[in-house]
C-alpha cells in the first residue's frame, strides 16, 4: 500500500555529484525516520545517512562531510545530496522509511534501488 522510489542515480566521473530522491506515495499519514542504505557487489549494505522526524542526521564515516541528506515532509520525499564522488561510492543506492498510515500503523518500507556509478 506504500511504495518508495529512488530516483537520480546514473554514471558520473569522480569528483562529480548527483542528488538522489526517494518519494514515498500510498497510505501515507507521515515519514518519521528515513535513510539512505547502499550495496555494492559482494558486500553487505551499510548505513549512508539518516534523518529523524526533526531533522536530525546521521552519516557513515566514509561519507561525512560529501553527502548531505534532507527531507520535505510536504512531498514525502528525502533527498541524498552526494558531492565529490568517489569511485568507491559505487553501488546500488535504496532508500528506507519508517511511515505511519492513515489510522495510525507504523510501518518500514524500502525502496527499489537505484544505480550509481562513479568511473572515468
Amino acid at each position: 500500500q506504500v511504495q518508495l522510489v529512488e530516483s537520480g542515480g546514473g554514471l558520473v566521473q569522480p569528483g562529480g555529484s548527483l542528488r538522489l530522491s526517494c518519494v514515498a506515495s500510498g497510505n501515507i499519514f507521515s515519514i518519521s525516520q528515513t535513510g539512505w542504505y547502499r550495496q555494492a557487489p559482494g558486500k553487505q549494505r551499510e548505513l549512508v545517512a539518516i534523518i529523524g522526524s526533526g531533522g536530525n542526521t546521521n552519516y557513515a564515516d566514509s561519507v561525512k562531510n560529501r553527502f548531505t541528506i534532507s527531507r520535505d515532509n510536504a512531498k514525502n520525499t528525502v533527498y541524498l545530496q552526494m558531492d565529490t564522488l568517489k569511485p568507491e561510492d559505487t553501488a546500488v543506492y535504496t532508500c528506507n522509511a519508517d511511515i505511519r498510515s492513515w489510522g495510525g500503523f507504523l510501518s518500514n518500507y524500502w525502496g527499489q534501488g537505484t544505480q550509481v556509478t562513479v568511473s572515468s
